[in-house]
């Protein structure tokens, strides 16, 4: 006996995850080179297939229904074996330059094995990875200089980017630091514009606290053995902490630090099969360790 017909094609799912990536029917209408009347008939259709709303708007805030946010995760998956099968079979030697800058935390903790994966199985792709802060990231990706970033920024909603991972920040350091709980605090950070540098002074400003900065530097390396020597506390996302630290919030009574995600980035217009095909693998590679909620876009 023949399945029943899908209520969805490709098409639809592409149309509807550009919307949420891009934050707007407008904006991903540019993108996909079609109008908003036709994006807006296609979410139609879609909806109408599944006999549910998939968006709701909020004054002018675009928000994802719960059957949206369920359909969101399967359409990801679905989307990346269409891509997959069309590189394996329709372009099996898939080449071209990918160029992609990310923090460099991230990079070391999450990517390097999805890096070689995706390098090992498309050798003919050349990759260039460059790990900077997110400010410097953002300026260059707006001069042209990457095909991809991963950047940091507060939790917003769908504004643009594909969120892949959300932080949870803390306040850390070795149980060999010495200091006054109720002294200033001495703080190990990355020089400006780093946003957990930003994160960290701001909330001490803002309940009074006094600090002082006793170790800088814009290595990750290099943070982590100042705080191993015991020079001071740093914040650092939870998944990150290192075994010979600990967390110090109450024994400081430290401020609550809120939350940090990582976004992707395409460069608008046309994304070369390979740049298109490595963003599917790091959005899908962040969804098997299970930190990036349905939603994608909270």
């Amino acid at each position: 006996m023949p399945g029943a017909p899908l209520p969805f094609d490709l098409d639809l799912l592409r149309t509807f995850v550009a919307i949420v990536d891009n934050g707007s029917f407008t904006r991903a209408a540019s993108r996909l080179r079609l109008t908003q009347s036709t994006v807006s008939l296609q979410i139609k259709r879609l909806e109408d297939g599944l006999t549910c709303r998939l968006f709701d708007r909020d004054g002018r805030e675009l928000k994802l229904t719960p059957e949206g946010e369920v359909l969101l995760t399967y359409a990801r998956q679905i989307l990346k074996l269409g891509a997959e099968v069309h590189s394996r079979i329709v372009t099996p030697e898939l080449t071209g330059l990918v160029r992609l800058g990310t923090p460099e935390d991230f990079a070391t903790t999450h990517l390097s094995e999805v890096l070689a994966r995706f390098a090992r199985s498309h050798p003919h792709v050349a990759l260039e990875v460059n790990c900077d802060f997110t400010v410097n990231l953002l300026d260059d990706f707006s001069k042209g200089r990457y095909d991809l970033i991963l950047f940091k920024r507060e939790p917003q909603g769908l504004s643009g980017g594909t969120k892949v991972w959300r932080e949870v920040l803390d306040w850390v350091a070795s149980p060999r630091l010495v200091a006054e709980a109720d002294g200033a605090v001495p703080l190990v950070l990355s020089p400006a514009p780093d946003v957990y540098r930003k994160r960290a002074l701001s909330a001490l400003d803002a309940v009074g606290r006094d600090w002082r900065i006793v170790y800088t530097s814009p290595s990750l390396a290099g943070l982590q053995a100042a705080v191993q020597a015991g020079l001071g506390v740093t914040v650092l996302p939870m998944e990150m902490i290192p075994r010979d630290m600990v967390s110090v919030s109450a024994r400081f009574q430290l401020p609550k630090l809120s939350d940090t995600e990582i976004v992707l980035y395409q460069a608008p217009g046309h994304v070369s099969p390979a740049a298109e095909l490595l963003s599917t693998t790091i959005v899908a590679a962040m969804e098997r360790r299970g930190a990036v909620s349905t939603t994608r876009v909270p």
